[in-house]
């Protein structure tokens, strides 16, 4: 038996899992009513695969950036430190449904992006560590398996 965790994903059987999935990993309610829904998107296996550095910090540049332009309560969007994946923060929304259009939208904006978003000493604190094309290929695969989002076992 593992002990259980503080940390919600870490109380969460990363062998059972079957990426590429969006999970809807914890809510959050604040002392005055508001709701924070943190959801858990997986674009690798847990310990088979991972996401490039470069391509990665790319990807979180521009979905941080192109997200907001789809969804008005995002909270925050940030890279796991394994690199298979991002959370995703949003304020007083619960509707996963309308989560997965908004990443889907996103994603497409990624494929049409013709440069990485604050990709410069000024606005990034590692502006030599970053691809637009890896970025688009991380993108594409996610794009690729999206009727399998919902499903975080596999079949």
């Amino acid at each position: 038996m593992v002990k259980k965790m503080n940390v919600e994903s870490f109380n969460l059987d990363h062998t059972k899992v079957q990426a590429p999935y969006i999970r809807l990993a914890g809510i959050t309610e604040g002392a005055n009513g508001d709701i924070i829904h943190k959801y858990d998107l997986r674009f690798k296996q847990p310990n088979k695969a991972h996401m490039e550095m470069p391509a990665l910090h790319s990807l979180e540049h521009l979905m941080a950036e192109l997200i907001r332009n789809h969804h008005s309560t995002i909270v925050d969007l940030s890279p796991m430190g394994c690199q298979t994946g991002f959370y995703l923060t949003v304020l007083n929304d619960d509707n996963y449904d309308g989560i997965l259009d908004t990443i889907e939208k996103t994603l497409e904006d990624v494929l049409k992006a013709e440069e990485v978003p604050a990709c410069n000493e000024v606005q990034c604190g590692w502006a030599a560590s970053h691809s637009l094309e890896g970025a688009k290929e991380l993108a594409r695969e996610m794009l690729a398996k999206r009727n399998e989002w919902k499903d975080v076992f596999g079949e």
